[in-house]
Parts: C-alpha cells; structure tokens; sequence
C-alpha cells in the first residue's frame, strides 16, 4: 500500500501537471485534505516535497500555491537549459549507455507518442519530464539533477503541450527518438545538437504563451 504522503504527492503534482492547478493556484492543506482524503499532515509533506521539485512555492504564513513566472524569468530558465541539457545530452553519449537503458527510452518515447496520439497532454508533460531527467541521470554529473529539476518543470506547469499543433508535437516526438538515436551511436556533438534544438523549440512555444502570443 502507498504511504499517505505519496498518494498526496501523485495527486497533487497530477492536478497540476494537467492543468486543474494552474500557475498561481493556492494549493490549501484542508481543502487538499478533504478532496483526498487524508489528513493535513502527509498533504502537508506532499507540499513539501514538490516545493523540492519546483512545482510550488510554500509561503510562510500564506500557504502554498503552484509557481509562477514572469517572461523574464522564462528567460533565464530556456538560457539554463540551452545551456545545460545539451552538455547532459553530450556527457551521457560519452558514458555509452546500455542497451536495457535504451530500451527503456524507446518505450517512454513509445508512452509519449501512444499519450500525444490520445489527446492525453498531462500525461506527455509527465513522461516528458522523466525522459530528460533520466538523460541528465544519464550523464553521470551529480550535481545536474539538483540544478535541472525546477528549471525542466516550467513547461509542464504553464502547459507547453497545449500550445502545440501537430507539427510541433511531432517535431518534439522525433526529437526524443533522434536523441536517443544518438545515445546509441554514442556521439556526444550529435546529441548535443539535438537537445539544444529540442529546447529551444520549447522555448519558442512558452515563451509566445507567456507573452500573449495567440498562436
């Protein structure tokens, strides 16, 4: 049986991963607790450890609410990520991953195109997120986990998905695969190109949403 505090974890980080929770939405300990449930205390844990993952902000004395920001600060996020996915992507071609690590990304890719096909645009933003963070685990730096984790959900809160036609959703599909393509190959500059393409598409489509592009 799953401990109080995960259950309250899965549900609230999928209420905001969908959309039902979106930027800025206060995240009560009581209305959480009744909706659920459970008990305030392991919601409050739950809170606790998605403040750790960057998906909500705990306010002393305010309570909790799902992050947000400014354009400015989609910014310096997609510069971070220009930045540090593409050396993760490099490093983790230099580490020659196995082929059971392969495999297991082609199927969360297989996951992400079976959940785009469906319509289902949270749960592509959840697989999403687990793909780069297996890349970066990929790389065998240490410190990039701790230093990606907020940074990579940014898109998932301000729901980058929704704003993709099929063109795009299609391009950041194959993305994936040619990645992995390149893990296998174990060519560093080539995966490097390719997550640097992915998120810079991913910056075009959130920053246009933050800044009222109607597209």
């Amino acid at each position: 049986m799953p401990r109080a505090t995960d259950t309250a974890y899965e549900a609230v980080r999928q209420m905001i991963l969908s959309g039902e929770a979106g930027a800025g939405s206060r995240l009560g300990e009581s209305e959480l607790a009744e909706t659920l449930g459970l008990s305030r205390t392991p919601v409050r844990e739950a809170l606790q450890r998605l403040g750790s993952d960057g998906l909500v902000e705990v306010l002393p004395h305010r309570g909790a609410r799902v992050v947000q920001w400014t354009p400015a600060d989609l910014d310096e996020i997609f510069e971070l990520r220009a930045l540090l996915e593409p050396y993760a992507a490099a490093r983790a071609a230099r580490q020659a991953p196995d082929e059971t690590v392969l495999a297991d990304l082609r199927a969360q890719c297989a996951a992400m195109e079976r959940a785009a096909a469906d319509g289902d645009l949270g749960l592509v933003a959840d697989l999403n997120a687990r793909f780069h963070a297996a890349v970066i685990d990929l790389s065998g730096n240490r410190r990039l986990p701790a230093m990606l984790t907020s940074v990579i959900h940014a898109p998932l809160i301000l729901g980058t998905f929704h704003r993709y036609d099929a063109e795009s959703m299609a391009r950041s599909m194959n993305h994936h695969r040619e990645l992995v393509a390149a893990l296998e190959a174990r060519d560093p500059a080539w995966a490097e190109a390719v997550m640097r393409a992915h998120v810079r598409a991913a910056a075009a489509r959130l920053t246009g949403q933050a800044e009222g592009d109607p597209r």
